[in-house]
C-alpha cells in the first residue's frame, strides 16, 4: 500500500471522507485517476473531466506511484 502521506500533491479528505486521499485543494478523490487510467482514459481527459485537478498533480502522483512501486 502506497503512504501517501509523502505526496506533497495529495490530503485527506475533510468530514467523513478524511480517510480519502485528494488531490490538494479539490474533492477529488485520488483513485479516481488511477480507475479512470485503467478504463482507457488518457491524462488530458481526466484533467478536462476534473478541472480542479492540474496536470502537476497528475504528474506528482503518478511519479509518486512508480517511485513506490521501485522501492518496494
Amino acid at each position: 500500500m502506497l503512504d501517501w502521506s509523502k505526496c506533497q500533491a495529495v490530503e485527506r479528505g475533510p468530514g467523513k471522507s478524511r480517510c480519502m486521499w485528494r488531490f490538494k485543494g479539490t474533492p477529488v478523490p485520488v483513485t479516481l485517476l488511477f480507475e479512470n487510467l485503467e478504463d482507457g482514459a488518457t491524462v488530458n481527459d481526466f484533467l478536462e473531466w476534473y478541472p480542479g485537478v492540474t496536470r502537476r498533480q497528475v504528474v506528482a502522483v503518478l511519479e509518486f506511484a512508480e517511485r513506490s512501486l521501485i522501492e518496494a
